[in-house]
This record gives structure tokens, sequence and C-alpha cells, in this order.
């Protein structure tokens, strides 16, 4: 499992995750905590579904 999510993707990834969690902890709508999921990816720097589209936004190695 090699990383796909580059550094700019990554800080939006982990800023909207974050964002969202606070909002629904917050008095938020529930469906917030669906922030967890940019910010796994975020933090792990992986995407399943870039994967799958075949993306890759680390630029090259």
């Amino acid at each position: 499992m090699g990383s796909n999510v580059g550094i700019v993707d990554r800080v939006m990834r982990i800023v909207v995750g974050l964002v969202m969690i606070c909002w629904a902890a917050t008095y938020g709508p529930s469906w917030g905590y669906i922030g967890i999921v940019p910010l796994l990816t975020g933090i792990f720097k992986f995407c399943p579904v870039y994967r799958v589209l075949g993306m890759n936004t680390c630029g090259r190695h």
C-alpha cells in the first residue's frame, strides 16, 4: 500500500475532516462524523478510491 495522496490534498483532507468532526461534536448533524474518512485518508496518505480510479496526487518519486 503506497501513498497516493499529495501534500496539498493531504492538508485539505485533514482540515476538512477536523472541521466536519468538530461541527458534528458541537450539536451539528450526526452525519458530520463522516469527516473521519477524509481525516484518516489524509493521515495515512492513502485513498482507496484513488487506487480504484488510478489517480495519484503525490507527483513523481
